[in-house]
């Protein structure tokens, strides 16, 4: 039918005017949409496996599944839309002051000005109210696509110049926009398409010159939780911001301005010299602590733990010390032991899935200096192997643990507390998008899993996607609960490796296909983000970064 769509949902099914809303469509095929937050309204719309905002304008047939708020993808959409809430609220009201996202903070989002003044009580009051008063208000958020000449105009004109940037690196003729009361914001992921939603947040003093903006645990997104402060994590965070501040290097256009000028391989040297030096001086903390004769390093997957280990043994040596190096990951039990988590389905994040015993069997003789033969785990047979002679402790050995259950205390139960050190290790991505979009620093770790599984296990891009919701849910139960107990953290991330991981991944994540659904919609997602991101060369990354643990090429033993 000419002018035409055909749209499915469920068993209803009708052609609808081209370019419709996705909220219009909805509404002619008779999808409840829900307008109230507990109610678990949709937010979000997947279109051929394509997510959606419920302000796009349709112009092809397809089948529609609604999102959910309260699902994985519904959750996402809300924490970006609660974030464009606080920056419209901060225009309306401040319009003179450059509003910056600055990283994730237990259940929240860290932001802040970008000038010398401290933020008030009465602030941030105002800044509450106003967003109470916008979501009161339920206003569109709509979806549009802006003339490139327009859109760096109207950037422009508000001072938003890391966004300037950002655009004339591209060469798209429309850039995709969300528009609410004159407000524009760029905006990579879906947005709610009306303010109503966003009712359960809080907007909370963070220090003396910053703001959190809190948001449901994801485990219950029906009420807020009470607050809990992480202070040694946002201690690293802010080193960082401060380093890449003097360094001028924050978001996305300054990179891509790196690489067009030439520029880039200096700031490589500066970046890995910087994660050298704190791995230095985490080594001398160490060497200060006389007794310490075991070292626990725990991180979420694709921290970079193997190669940390080996750097900081290196480190250790040029002080005197005989580091012997063991992954808990060679204590995996047999495929068969593997207990099963609530999906049934094989639990390889939980504690259980190792062999406890034999490792504090191991532990406790090296300590007592007794020889103990090593096992090594055969991740393609899935058999633990013997294949290195036995090791004896002495008086200037050091034992290096590494895994991601390395700070759980149930492991280290019966060891003389006086005798470890403990490091958590994590990659806290500090580059952003623009001064209101942040790269996750999970979809950070998702990008290295992918090129190093593919690389190392032949594992394809969509089985590790598959596989990440399960890995992310072990990590909140089995990782990010003891990761007060260190007594050092790590920053792993170096902000110029997502352009050496753009040309890996992005082939790799073409390969999803679309019948795949949600992991084909983050496959998506990802291909977007990528898109944006200057290519590096992999042979600008010296052989010993600790990127090389997932691109190839380490000078370590890290396979």
């Amino acid at each position: 039918m000419e002018d035409k769509i055909y749209l499915q949902c469920g068993e209803n099914d009708c052609f609808l005017p081209y370019g419709v809303t996705v909220r219009q469509a909805l509404e002619a095929l008779s999808v409840e949409i829900k307008s109230t937050y507990l109610d678990n309204p949709i937010v979000a719309v997947s279109v051929n496996n394509e997510i959606l905002p419920l302000s796009f304008h349709l112009d092809h047939d397809g089948n529609c599944i609604p999102i959910h708020l309260f699902s994985n993808l519904g959750k996402r959409t809300y924490r970006h839309s609660i974030c464009y809430l606080l920056c419209l609220a901060s225009h309306l009201l401040f319009p003179k002051r450059r509003l910056l996202i600055g990283h994730s903070l237990g259940d929240g989002y860290y932001l802040y000005y970008d000038d010398p003044y401290d933020i008030s009580s009465e602030e941030i009051e105002q800044l509450s109210n106003k967003m109470k008063e916008i979501v009161a208000s339920n206003i569109p958020i709509a979806f549009k696509k802006e003339p490139y000449d327009k859109a760096i105009k109207y950037f422009y004109q508000r001072g938003a110049m890391e966004t300037v940037q950002l655009l004339r690196c591209q060469n798209s003729p429309n850039i995709p926009l969300y528009e609410t009361t004159h407000f524009r914001d760029l905006a990579y992921e879906p947005l709610v398409d009306k303010t109503g939603v966003l009712s359960l947040w809080e907007l909370r003093s963070y220090e003396k010159n910053g703001m959190l903006l809190r948001y449901p645990n994801p485990r219950d997104f029906t009420v807020l939780q009470p607050f809990v402060d992480d202070k040694q994590l946002f201690l690293v965070f802010k080193e960082y911001r401060k380093w890449n501040k003097t360094l001028k290097m924050r978001t996305l256009g300054a990179l891509n301005n790196l690489c067009i000028e030439g520029n880039i391989t200096n700031y490589i040297r500066m970046a890995e010299t910087l994660q050298q030096k704190k791995i230095s001086d985490i080594a001398d903390m160490i060497f200060a602590h006389k007794g310490v004769k075991a070292i626990f390093i725990a991180g979420p997957s694709s921290s970079g733990k193997t190669t940390f280990a080996f750097k900081l043994g290196v480190q250790l040596q040029m002080r005197g010390k005989e580091p012997i190096r063991i992954t808990l990951d060679n204590y995996y039990k047999p495929s068969d032991q593997i207990p099963f988590d609530s999906n049934g389905k094989k639990d390889f994040e939980c504690l259980e899935s190792l062999d406890i015993p034999l490792f504090e069997e191991h532990l406790s003789n090296l300590m007592k200096g007794i020889p103990v033969k090593l096992p090594h785990y055969n991740f393609k047979t899935k058999e633990r192997l013997y294949p290195q002679p036995a090791l004896t402790l002495n008086e200037s050995s050091v034992i290096i643990i590494e895994g991601i259950h390395g700070l759980n205390p149930r492991l280290i139960k019966d060891i003389d507390q006086s005798t470890t050190f403990k490091v958590y290790i994590s990659a806290l991505t500090q580059i952003n998008i623009d001064d209101h979009n942040r790269i996750s620093t999970t979809d950070n770790r998702i990008l290295r899993r992918i090129v190093r599984d593919y690389r190392t296990r032949g594992t394809s891009a969509y089985r590790t996607l598959s596989m990440w919701n399960s890995v992310h849910e072990g990590e909140k139960k089995h990782i990010f609960p003891f990761q007060n107990e260190a007594d050092v953290v790590l920053n792993s991330a170096l902000d110029y490796e997502i352009g050496v991981i753009r040309p890996l991944a992005l082939p790799l994540l073409k390969t999803v296909k679309p019948e795949n659904s949600e992991v084909y919609a983050v496959s998506r997602r990802l291909i977007a983000f990528l898109s944006i991101v200057p290519p590096i060369s992999e042979t600008l990354v010296p052989a010993n970064s600790l990127i090389r643990e997932f691109i190839g090429g380490s000078e370590f033993d890290v396979t």
